[in-house]
């Protein structure tokens, strides 16, 4: 029980970490951030338009769907098949959850209504699945990243490198705050993290 524990404690200081720098961020980086963004790297938009959620998502579906019928067809696959399955419903799953959930909770308005004189502030319960906090992106990257960080702690740095690119991306973008992809990032990480936590006791 006590690697339990430990990594209990590990998680709630991290949220707390997490939890001042979205703090942080919301007050002081976000609306900066994005003003930077719009004025000299893009003229905002949507990320839609590019490699949008939907795709993303179609993509995971189709890759763990993929490996299902390989399984079916087969009678086997290998570990990395399998994490990769895990990791796509995981993915998907938690972006679920930051659509239909955290955004409507949070109610952040995204950073082009922002850049039309809407306040940033949190709008408790009038959010929408287009809310702007947490990051959806994120989330989906994040629960991705973090499945496969728990079962092959060999691609931490590789994934968390990815992650802060994608991070970057998306506030340069301006499509995204600061605060929003922290905490996309978190909740995401998190989510993978449980997912191979409890695929790892469940293959034991």
């Amino acid at each position: 029980m006590k690697p339990i524990y430990a990594e209990g404690r590990i998680w709630l200081l991290s949220l707390l970490l997490c939890a001042f720098a979205v703090a942080f961020a919301f007050a002081f980086l976000d609306v900066p951030a994005v003003r930077f963004a719009y004025r000299f790297c893009c003229s905002g938009g949507s990320p839609a338009k590019g490699l949008g959620s939907a795709i993303l998502l179609a993509l995971e579906t189709l890759t763990a769907l993929g490996v299902i019928i390989l399984r079916l067809a087969q009678g086997h696959v290998s570990p990395l098949g399998k994490a990769l399955a895990l990791a796509c419903l995981c993915s998907v799953c938690a972006y679920a959850v930051n659509s239909g959930i955290l955004k409507l909770v949070f109610g952040v308005p995204i950073p082009a209504e922002i850049m039309q004189g809407v306040p940033h502030a949190f709008h408790f319960w009038h959010g929408t699945p287009d809310s702007s906090f947490p990051s959806g992106h994120m989330v989906l990257a994040g629960a991705f990243a973090g499945t496969f960080m728990r079962l092959y702690r060999i691609s931490i740095l590789p994934l968390a490198l990815l992650l802060l690119c994608g991070t970057l991306v998306l506030v340069l973008g301006g499509w995204h705050f600061v605060s929003d992809v922290i905490a996309g990032t978190f909740a995401g990480v998190t989510a993978g993290l449980l997912a191979g936590e409890a695929w790892l006791n469940h293959t034991k």
